[in-house]
């Protein structure tokens, strides 16, 4: 073997030794992956977000995928000749836009299922009102009525456990009901979230758009790799994470108060970055852990 194929396969020797104590560390142990943003509309990166999940469960964790779809239901409103409208970053939801929102995911969530089936794994698609899973009440943004979007008020996780036990990875659509078995919409932010305290998850990962937290939102290398609770807390309190952060922020922490151990945010667009922030010393988003949690780093 010539030196340049030896060092190749020492690099890559390496690479899988780095992840050993975090397969030991995570196996067979809850991971919820919330997969939204841009990369659902790449279909390589979209490959590539699923290739990883995929492993992971075959290393031997216990993967949940909730998805969103917003990007996706934009486009087909606007062919419907309707104009998307939010208000507080929601999406203004009357019955035509309920309609044209479940199609949309559920098309979405069995194209997701289709590529895990691909990859030699069992996938199953559930949407939030199979089994009862996302129970809902109506939400209001800043005491505006936005129709039929749901704010979860319980999880029902039996379903999901029972999916697990039997080796199935399963993919979550988050769509929800209420008392009156109405349908509503959720965002998938807060479905993910709801759902990693139901199954007491060892993580939950958000993949968007955002790279990660930053002390200083116009400095890309102010990114944090590790954050502590009081410390998000500080950031929030000192106005330093505004805008579309604040909300997910603060479901990082509710998670981590709930019970999850540790929440990570990243940037779904880089290939392969849930492998490179579960399986790496370093990572490449933002890790949060509660205040007595022991850092990477430490």
């Amino acid at each position: 073997m010539r030196e340049e194929e030896m060092k190749s396969v020492m690099e890559k020797a390496s690479v899988l030794i780095e992840a050993l104590p975090y397969i030991q560390r995570f196996n067979r142990k809850i991971i919820v992956v919330k997969y939204g943003g841009s990369a659902m509309l790449d279909e390589n990166l979209k490959k590539q977000v699923i290739e990883d999940v995929t492993l992971l469960k075959l290393v031997g964790f216990k993967p949940i995928i909730v998805h969103g779809g917003g990007k996706d239901i934009n486009k087909w409103v606007e062919k419907s000749g309707m104009e998307p409208r939010f208000v507080g970053g929601l999406r203004v939801t009357d019955e035509p836009t309920m309609e044209i929102a479940e199609m949309v995911l559920g098309r979405v969530n069995k194209s997701l299922v289709s590529l895990v089936q691909s990859l030699g794994v069992n996938a199953i698609g559930i949407s939030g009102k199979d089994g009862g899973l996302l129970h809902v009440t109506r939400k209001y943004s800043n005491g505006e009525d936005i129709g039929y979007v749901g704010d979860v008020d319980s999880v029902n996780p039996k379903i999901l456990f029972d999916l697990l036990k039997n080796d199935f990875l399963p993919i979550v659509c988050p769509i929800g009901m209420d008392d009156d078995f109405q349908t509503y919409n959720i965002n998938a932010d807060d479905a993910a979230c709801a759902i990693a305290k139901a199954v007491s998850a060892e993580k939950l990962a958000f993949l968007s758009d955002i790279k990660g937290v930053y002390k200083d939102p116009e400095d890309p290398s102010t990114l944090i790799s590790e954050l502590k609770v009081s410390e998000a807390r500080e950031l929030i309190e000192n106005g330093i994470v505004g805008g579309g952060m604040l909300p997910k922020l603060g479901n990082c922490i509710d998670a981590i108060e709930e019970g999850v151990s540790r929440v990570h945010i990243l940037d779904g667009r880089i290939a392969h970055c849930l492998l490179l922030e579960i399986f790496t010393n370093k990572g490449i988003g933002t890790a949060i852990l509660e205040d007595e949690g022991v850092m990477y780093s430490e």
